[in-house]
């Protein structure tokens, strides 16, 4: 996920105005300030909590579709937000997550622990990004979702997050429900690490980056995936993306490559520095939300222009891969 740089005070510094900034820029947060529908007020999430560690709270906000638009049981698609797994809030989401509630999905909001290079990695952040999914399936019931239509979207780090509850599902012991998700939407996503220093600066002697590298990893059986990528993004380069792609249909997978010219990270437009102040070209934006929606439409899991979809093309189009 990182450049390798001279100045390793820098590196830190800059990646953390970049991860803040961008997960702002991405998430379409403004997050309770702007509604995500394109009708009527912005809906207000349900607080859950799916797991405690260590005394801590870990929370899911959930935001439910109006129930007589949309019945039971719907789509869930579970969000998680970028920020170099070690910056970030699920507030970053609540733009995102609004957005699919108005289209009929169960929008959900995912916290996980931020790494602080000390006792918490992205092993944890892992961990927890699991437990959640697994949480929405046991309490599928009472949250009006289908235990087998959970879809998981993440941008930068955040889809390093989505992608691995899928290909680690198995890492704890003889887990009685599946954390896999069944689709999952990438955007700028970190899904090829063997040699990133960063990651391997907040795994420290724990793990090795290759071990929880998604394109490292790659077998037959993954859900179904978009990828929805910048060709000059120097955060998560799309050379990476096209690795993991071209793996997953090696192994039999269904993954789509979308990729747009002239844009870096989380479709920053080329000439501005993607990893340092980010401005996603809006167009572009609207374009990639469009294609997660057709993306899910074309599984069966919502039908596109639904009562409150809003993701009308504006432009900005990609090139499929």
């Amino acid at each position: 996920m990182s450049k390798p740089r001279a100045n390793e005070v820098l590196i830190l510094v800059k990646k953390r105005i970049f991860v803040f900034l961008a997960g702002i820029a991405v998430s379409g947060l403004s997050g309770t300030r702007l509604p995500a529908q394109g009708y009527g007020p912005p809906l207000k999430p349900e607080t859950h909590v799916f797991a405690t560690v260590d005394g801590v709270n870990l929370k899911a906000y959930v935001f439910r579709p109006d129930e007589a638009l949309y019945p039971s049981p719907r789509l869930a698609i579970v969000i998680f937000h970028g920020g170099g797994w070690s910056l970030g809030e699920p507030e970053w989401a609540f733009g995102r997550a609004q957005h699919f509630a108005g289209q009929g999905m169960v929008g959900v909001a995912a916290q996980y622990r931020l790494s602080d290079q000390k006792k918490v990695t992205p092993l944890e952040a892992m961990v927890d990004a699991r437990a959640v999914i697994r949480w929405l399936r046991s309490n599928s019931g009472s949250l009006g979702i289908d235990p087998s239509r959970i879809a998981a979207y993440g941008w930068s780090s955040g889809g390093h997050l989505a992608v691995s509850a899928a290909i680690f599902d198995k890492a704890e012991s003889s887990p009685k429900v599946s954390a896999a998700p069944d689709a999952l939407i990438l955007v700028s996503p970190a899904v090829h690490l063997e040699t990133d220093s960063w990651v391997q600066r907040l795994l420290g002697s724990r793990a090795s980056a290759s071990s929880i590298s998604p394109a490292s990893h790659v077998r037959a059986g993954l859900p179904p995936t978009i990828i929805l990528q910048g060709d000059v993004d120097t955060v998560t380069p799309l050379a990476g993306a096209r690795l993991f792609r071209d793996r997953m249909v090696a192994a039999g997978n269904r993954c789509e490559l979308h990729i747009y010219p002239g844009m870096g990270h989380m479709f920053t437009p080329a000439g501005i520095p993607d990893d340092g102040w980010p401005q996603p070209d809006p167009k572009v934006q609207a374009d990639a939300l469009k294609k997660a929606v057709g993306f899910l439409a074309s599984l069966g899991y919502i039908k596109q222009n639904a009562p409150g979809d809003t993701s009308a093309s504006t432009g900005g189009g990609a090139r499929p891969h």
